[in-house]
């Protein structure tokens, strides 16, 4: 099986793999205990909160571990009640997972706005300044995109609500490990992490924050994360995730060397197909991800196509991968429905190889032919 769908789960490293075992098995204390075997476990979380914190750059204190990327989103949206303001932002490309916490924010009395993107994704400084008024308490903005690999420019963005006051969160599940990402320079006050995005394990994320910020757990019972995240930690996951983020520390200029050549050689290879388009292709996106689209084809019959032949690529979002809606985030780029619904997404990963990339390159223009 060819798999080119890294952007909705990467496979768990084997050192990451080796790192967790000992904690499914021998190391199987709470970390809550005082005993010997729950301070074992506890010392091990503690490093792996290090070796997040060290691949974007902050403090382990500013780290909270999560279930996932999804909760630290909602956690993090905590913050807009807390800013006590009337109005929040968002881009109108954002994940499922920050569009309907968002969207619940009007029970509490707080307006949301979209942010409108250009047709390539991104937002400009001049149209988030004129989106902004005297009210607005929170702005989240993802960095780089998970169904067009489109990056946008946090820092520049994250400045103006900093200079403004206003409290800034990035979902960067997609960007950390693949992009060199450095909290403080970003101008970020809250961040967005997850494990099985960078080669780690399913059902573990972390909350990265600026500890000015309130934040409001989503549920109770339990003092573990600062109250934050209350709840027996997920060990094995934790120390996967940690293990993950310090490979990814070592590897990520040579992983996007590879991946960056990977991507080229194939949308060199399917230029030459009439009427393909690549979402986003005039601005920086992740190396690893290209947005294909073709308005003679139907995205999802052509995943299934490809599937048939062992390669599996996604029709975007695995989050709404259920949805027979063209994609909100094309929609908002301007493409119109038919081209939209066309789309497939391919994303690369570490173990992909040129002879792979051929090989899709022949079953896709194929495929199309009949």
């Amino acid at each position: 099986m060819i798999y080119f769908d890294h952007n909705a789960t990467t496979p768990i490293d084997p050192q990451v793999l080796e790192a967790m075992q000992p904690f499914l098995t021998t190391f199987y204390g709470n970390p809550s205990s005082l005993h010997r075997h729950g301070r074992a476990v506890k010392t091990a979380i503690d490093q792996a909160r290090q070796q997040i914190a060290a691949l974007v750059k902050v403090s382990p204190e500013q780290v909270i571990f999560t279930s996932g990327g999804t909760e630290a989103n909602n956690i993090a949206i905590s913050a807009a009640k807390a800013s006590k303001k009337g109005h929040a932002l968002m881009s109108s490309t954002e994940h499922p997972s920050i569009v309907e916490p968002m969207q619940r924010l009007a029970l509490q009395d707080i307006h949301v706005e979209k942010i409108a993107v250009n047709s390539n994704g991104l937002i400009a400084a001049d149209i988030l300044g004129s989106s902004i008024t005297s009210n607005t308490g929170f702005i989240s903005i993802m960095q780089a995109n998970n169904e067009t690999g489109v990056i946008q420019d946090i820092a520049t963005l994250g400045a103006l609500a900093k200079e403004r006051g206003i409290i800034f969160h990035t979902d960067a599940v997609q960007s950390c490990g693949k992009l060199d990402v450095d909290f403080g320079a970003l101008n970020v006050n809250l961040m967005s992490l997850s494990g099985h995005k960078i080669y780690g394990p399913k059902g573990v994320g972390a909350l990265v924050y600026d500890k000015k910020v309130n934040l409001s757990p989503v549920f109770y019972g339990g003092g573990q994360e600062t109250r934050l995240r209350p709840g027996t930690e997920n060990v094995a996951g934790i120390i996967g995730f940690g293990k993950a983020a310090e490979l990814a520390l070592q590897l990520q200029e040579s992983r996007a060397t590879q991946l960056l050549g990977l991507r080229k050689k194939l949308e060199e290879g399917i230029s030459g197909i009439a009427g393909l388009v690549i979402a986003g292709s005039g601005v920086e996106r992740l190396p690893n991800t290209s947005q294909i689209l073709m308005d003679t084809v139907d995205g999802e019959m052509l995943l299934m196509q490809l599937d048939q032949q062992s390669i599996a690529v996604s029709s975007g979002s695995a989050c709404s991968s259920n949805s027979k809606l063209p994609s909100p985030v094309l929609k908002a780029m301007g493409y119109k429905d038919k081209l939209a619904l066309s789309a497939i997404r391919v994303s690369l990963g570490q173990q992909s190889t040129l002879e792979e990339v051929d090989v899709f390159i022949a079953a896709l223009k194929a495929t199309i032919n009949r």
